[in-house]
């Protein structure tokens, strides 16, 4: 089963409690933080939940080895990317140019500039 990478964009301003509680259950307590997980259908459904505050996407294993050294606990601690998110900015989807939402294989590139 591959796994996916899920990354914490937005902060807790204006979040509903049924959606912190998500992000609390996914480790994904602060901004850029980064948590590997299984590509399950229950996994799948939380973070669709919360898409409005995550970003997505199936990681290699190569980028899976170089986020080793950032490790803390459970969760990954990363930097703002280098030349910032997408043009569009954190509040709109991916498709529309933005940064939230389902990346696919595009989630290394972004994973790789947060390193």
């Amino acid at each position: 089963m591959s796994k996916i990478a899920v990354v914490r964009i937005r902060g807790l301003t204006r979040i509903r409690g049924n959606f912190a509680d998500i992000l609390k259950m996914l480790n994904l307590n602060k901004k850029n933080s980064c948590v590997i997980i299984e590509n399950t259908s229950s996994m799948i459904g939380r973070i669709k939940k919360v898409k409005d505050f995550v970003t997505w996407g199936e990681i290699s294993d190569e980028i899976a080895a170089l986020l080793e050294p950032r490790k803390k606990g459970k969760y990954y601690a990363l930097c703002p990317p280098k030349g910032g998110f997408d043009r569009k900015g954190i509040k709109m989807p991916f498709n529309k140019k933005g940064a939230l939402g389902y990346r696919g294989d595009k989630i290394n590139d972004l994973l790789k500039r947060m390193i």
